[in-house]
């Protein structure tokens, strides 16, 4: 087969796109024709990221063939292994998955996805049309989300928060159960009921990707509000898993159940709840605070206390899992920026798969999102939530970080 029939042949998509870093484009045009010097650039790359490239590979592979892009006019070549004969294509973080654009050409429009500029408002400023940028975004859902963000055993989150968010798919109601990891989005899923058994469904595509990049992956504690579903789901994902019931819930409940002299007193008093050090100190205090509400208060708010009594049960699993969240701060910050965003699209339209991609992709540009000038000025060695985790970047730009980090579609093949 000649160099022309084989620049015919299309390249494979997804997991099989090993996506790598170059200086410039120049730069990987020489190296492209001269096979030495790639091979030389592709032991270096695999030496310091193995991550990013399929495990047989260090068993020997061969230059396959060469394809040239008809959009962009790109040489790609492909390798395939000796162990497997696996056939990979080596794409450049300068083009985009599709190869419809250079990723520096829509690198700005695409960051202001972040704050929810809409499709249009992109084509008028930017060129292209409304569903170049709809598809485009759409893309950023489709690897894998524990793998593209967490490129280490060692750095994954074991102790999670989980919640789920109301929003509306063409008109009608539906959650998005999400799972945070410190401040990185580890899972989102649409769930079109929110019964114990949709959400096990929706948690467990967080769990299936999670083992499907770390084998051995188990969560140590999740901390979830009161809602019974949430809390049916987790223990069967993981029946070893620490529950933890967020008490700032319970403390927002009784604030909006009082006013003014009576809410300081009913605070005041409940605070030190979550202050205790000991799950004993926490026993006794609970005890305590439930003694002083029959005997002074009335009404919702003397309901409420005691519900939040008899839930000692339920708060006290955090002493024995010391690094394990007790609020769920951490996912609810995280779906106000959401809610944000899918505001401004005026919620999700279609179908639900494609409402599903839409919030995985709102999930990767926050966690590869570039922090901002004043973050950066009080603290330069911070880049970006994917920095934060991994302790390094692919490349300074956050969306060629994305792509070479989406390397395989996130998977370890």
């Amino acid at each position: 087969m000649n160099s022309t029939e084989l620049e015919k042949q299309p390249p494979s998509h997804g997991s099989k796109h090993i996506c790598l870093p170059f200086e410039s484009e120049a730069q990987y045009q020489g190296w492209v024709k001269d096979v030495a010097h790639y091979r030389e650039y592709l032991r270096q790359t695999s030496a310091h990221h193995p991550e990013l490239f399929p495990q047989a590979m260090g068993q020997g592979y061969t230059f396959h063939d060469r394809y040239r892009s008809r959009k962009q006019g790109v040489v790609l070549r492909r390798i395939k292994l000796k162990a497997t004969g696996a056939v990979f294509t080596l794409r450049p973080s300068f083009v985009m998955p599709s190869l419809s654009a250079h990723t520096d050409e829509v690198e700005k429009a695409l960051y202001l996805r972040q704050w929810g500029v809409p499709f249009e408002a992109l084509a008028h400023v930017f060129g292209r049309d409304a569903m170049f940028w709809y598809r485009a975004w759409l893309g950023f859902g489709r690897p894998n989300l524990v793998g593209t963000t967490v490129k280490h055993e060692a750095d994954m989150p074991q102790d999670l928060v989980a919640d789920e968010k109301i929003t509306w798919v063409d008109g009608a109601e539906v959650v998005v159960p999400t799972t945070v990891g410190g401040g990185w989005v580890l899972g989102l899923r649409v769930a079109e009921q929110a019964d114990s058994d949709s959400l096990e469904e929706a948690y467990g595509e967080f769990v299936a990707e999670a083992t499907e990049v770390f084998s051995e992956y188990q969560a140590r504690a999740v901390c979830t509000d009161g809602f019974h579903p949430t809390r049916d789901a987790w223990p069967r994902l993981f029946p070893q898993l620490t529950l933890v019931l967020c008490y700032l819930h319970s403390i927002l409940k009784l604030h909006e159940r009082c006013r003014g002299a009576l809410r300081r007193q009913v605070l005041e008093r409940a605070w030190p709840v979550y202050q205790a050090a000991t799950k004993g100190q926490c026993s006794q205090r609970l005890r305590r605070l439930s003694q002083w509400a029959r005997a002074t208060l009335n009404g919702s708010v003397a309901e409420m206390v005691g519900k939040l009594c008899c839930r000692r049960a339920d708060f006290t699993p955090a002493y024995e899992c010391p690094q394990a969240a007790r609020t769920t701060n951490a996912v609810d910050r995280l779906h106000n920026h959401l809610d944000r965003l899918l505001y401004a699209m005026r919620y999700c339209h279609g179908q639900t798969a494609s409402a599903r991609l839409a919030v995985r992709a709102w999930a990767m540009q926050w966690n590869f999102h570039p922090y901002g000038p004043r973050l950066r000025h009080d603290q330069p060695a911070r880049s970006s939530p994917f920095d934060d985790l991994n302790g390094f970047h692919y490349h300074p730009n956050w969306l060629h970080n994305f792509l070479i980090a989406s390397s395989m579609g996130g998977l370890r093949l």
